[in-house]
């Protein structure tokens, strides 16, 4: 199969951002996903975000697994750095990266086989060790890469596009964020990027462990009655509990949401959370009554999007470790190795 390459020139009049780059600037290969692929929706949507933060390219680290969701990296940010980790172990490989340089943005890619199955375990401790980074899931509740069996997210009861029954209960990969202390977390559906560019934004500038569960429907395998991940299931029984604005230090970025109460929140970069409230009794910035409406609304067979929780004050992985402000991959060998003396003085603090 012959694959087009995208053209290279630019219209001279596409719109730039702060850096003079235009979105073309922040896109990848194309995909060779399936037509119509949430995933695809995802991609856009990540290229859209930095494009408006006015990211460099090549500050950021992007990540993966093994999956279909696994392959999207390398459909945007095409001049940042990429690694395609082995199934399940991307966070592993991210955690060792933003120890050795953490003055990079980490993003990590992921999918819900490879992330709630093989790698629950790497999810886990990357979550409640605050590593800096955006932890981005594509759910689809399938296995698309091996003919669509169900994921280890599928809810029970939903259907398969060959009439099986998945009798096993789901994990909630945005329960387990909340419960391992991400400091931030929200669900969002690939076919609503009204809300999805925004929420990568704050996770973006977010310093500390954000993770974004983002239900991608595959249209190949779980996009038929039945399916509790398909386009007309999410649409007819999403509940978005906010909608966000995010506004630089540079200039203020708008957007034209839902009316509401506004909540503002500073963040240590100088970014600006503006929480515009749809559901008044809801508060984000209290973990345990976010963890029992995510629940409750579940029981009753709806899906809460929008920022389900956050705090302005993050942990992150190197404040915990107390490592030095100049990334360890610039240490030279004076600062590695300072000699005998200052190891008997570490020796000795430890007796």
């Amino acid at each position: 199969m012959t694959y087009l390459a995208k053209p290279k020139l630019h219209h001279p009049e596409l719109p730039t951002n702060a850096l003079g780059l235009t979105r073309r600037d922040y896109e990848g290969a194309i995909s060779t996903l399936c037509a119509g692929c949430g995933h695809d929706s995802i991609s856009a949507a990540i290229i859209q975000a930095c494009w408006e933060l006015a990211i460099q390219p090549h500050r950021v680290a992007k990540l993966s697994g093994i999956g279909c969701s696994s392959k999207t990296p390398t459909y945007f940010l095409g001049q940042s750095h990429g690694f395609n980790s082995v199934h399940g172990r991307m966070p592993s490989v991210l955690t060792g990266a933003n120890l050795a340089n953490r003055d990079l943005l980490y993003l990590g890619v992921s999918g819900d086989g490879d992330s709630a199955s093989i790698g629950l375990g790497q999810f886990a401790h990357s979550m409640r060790r605050g590593v800096n980074m955006t932890y981005i899931v594509e759910n689809n509740g399938v296995y698309g890469l091996t003919k669509g069996q169900f994921s280890a997210t599928a809810d029970r009861g939903s259907k398969a596009k060959r009439g099986a029954i998945n009798t096993d209960e789901g994990i909630d990969l945005v329960l387990l964020a909340l419960q391992l202390g991400a400091t931030y977390v929200a669900r969002s559906f690939s076919g609503d990027k009204a809300q999805l560019v925004p929420l990568i934004k704050g996770a973006l500038t977010h310093e500390g462990a954000a993770f974004i569960d983002v239900i991608s429907p595959c249209v190949a395998f779980n996009n038929h009655d039945g399916s509790t991940k398909s386009y007309d299931y999410v649409r007819e029984h999403n509940e978005a509990v906010n909608r966000l604005d995010v506004i630089t230090v540079r200039k203020e970025i708008t957007a034209d949401y839902e009316a509401g109460t506004v909540q503002e929140v500073r963040q240590h970069d100088g970014s600006m959370l503006r929480l515009r409230k749809l559901e008044e009794k809801y508060d984000p910035s209290d973990r345990i009554a976010a963890m029992t409406y995510v629940q409750s609304r579940y029981a009753i067979g709806e899906i809460v999007t929008g920022l389900l929780y956050f705090t302005p004050k993050p942990r992150d992985l190197h404040g915990s470790l107390n490592t030095v402000a100049t990334p360890l991959n610039e240490l030279g060998e004076r600062e590695l190795c300072p000699g005998s003396a200052a190891l008997e003085r570490f020796n000795e603090d430890l007796r």
